[in-house]
Order: structure tokens, then C-alpha cells, then sequence
């Protein structure tokens, strides 16, 4: 069973940074597709970024190419998403996903709980 916990999340204002985790355990992720949406208040769900475990391929959402980094640490199980030059239309629930297989639209199968994040103006 795949499980995907997200941390990292918070209340910070217009300008900051913030480093959201996501720690994956259940599997050897070797041959997944790791990645970040976000939904917004009355949104849909929004694609951020995905990259296959082996790093050789990376997308990001046009919105937030610049702004935005996905990383991992494969000893740890971990992938990040790092928000620098934070704006209030960031303001959403951050959720880690993974799955086998990438194609778009993206679809993961194993979604985290999410993570709140709230920009201030």
C-alpha cells in the first residue's frame, strides 16, 4: 500500500518561501512518477509538477515554472516542492501524488492528504 504524507505547509506572507515534504513509503519508488497538485478555494485540482524517481524527465505547470522546484532524496523516500517568490494566488491545499505511469492529463492513482498552504497580502 502506497502512502504518501505531506508536511510543510503554513501561513506566510506575500514573498516568502516555503519547502513542502512529501514521504512516500509502501513501495519501491524506483519506477514512479512523483509529483504535486494544488486546489484552491471553489478550484479545481491544478496539475504544479511531476518527475519520474529516475529524474530523467520533469514537467512543470506553465504557471509556475520559475517559482516552484520538485526534488527528492531517495534515501530518505522523500520528494519536495520548493515555493519561493510566494504569491497570494498560491493560496491552496498542496497534495503530493505518485504513480507508475505519466501521462496527460496526469492522473496519479495514490494521492497524500494534503497540505494547507495560506498566503498572506
Amino acid at each position: 500500500q502506497v502512502q504518501l504524507v505531506e508536511s510543510g505547509g503554513g501561513l506566510v506572507q506575500a514573498g516568502g518561501s516555503l519547502r513542502l515534504s512529501c514521504a512516500a513509503s509502501g513501495r519501491t519508488f524506483s519506477s514512479y512518477w512523483m509529483g504535486w497538485f494544488r486546489q484552491a478555494p471553489g478550484k479545481e485540482r491544478q496539475f504544479v509538477a511531476a518527475f519520474s524517481w529516475s529524474g530523467r524527465s520533469l514537467y512543470y505547470a506553465d504557471s509556475v515554472k520559475g517559482r516552484f522546484t520538485i526534488s527528492r532524496d531517495n534515501a530518505k523516500n522523500t520528494v519536495y516542492l520548493q515555493i519561493d517568490s510566494l504569491k497570494p494566488e498560491d493560496t491552496a491545499v498542496y497534495y503530493c501524488a505518485a504513480d507508475q505511469d505519466y501521462r496527460r492529463p496526469w492522473s496519479p492513482d495514490y494521492w497524500g492528504q494534503g497540505t494547507q498552504v495560506t498566503v498572506s497580502s
